[in-house]
């Protein structure tokens, strides 16, 4: 009796075999943004130790993070926080069984991407208007 030969198995998927899309680069970015949020948030817990370290800490703290290379990490930050939130909500409403199909999965996709341009951009234009600084 002859053995019956099985089919072989399916390669995993790779990038070879398919081409990437805005949905999976989001989903990479999102991944990345989760991972600058650690490196973030241990800096965010130093600058709370200057703070309570005193006045001399505090300030030179604060003219770290004001200066030319401390300013735009601390944007950089605020641009992660805001896409991370707004790629979780994206993923609560994927949770949720909703638009999950083609249109709608690239929609929301890209909203994340302006929404959280678009706050972090709001937050830092209001905060240099009103004359603030971070600190």
């Amino acid at each position: 009796m002859k053995k019956k030969q099985r089919s072989p198995r399916p390669l995993a998927p790779d990038l070879q075999t398919y081409r990437p899309t805005l949905t999976m680069t989001m989903s990479i970015v999102h991944r990345a943004t989760g991972i600058a949020l650690y490196i973030g948030f241990i800096g965010m817990a130093a600058w709370l130790a200057a703070l309570a370290a005193g006045p001399r800490p505090y300030e030179v703290m604060r003219q770290v993070l004001g200066s030319w290379a401390g300013l735009p990490i601390l944007i950089a930050f605020t641009w992660a926080i805001l896409h991370h939130a707004f790629g979780g909500i994206r993923h609560l409403i994927w949770d949720l069984s909703i638009a999950h199909t083609y249109p709608w999965r690239e929609y929301l996709t890209r909203a994340t991407l302006v929404a959280s341009l678009l706050c972090a951009s709001l937050f830092w234009i209001a905060l240099f208007w009103t004359g603030g600084r971070p600190s």
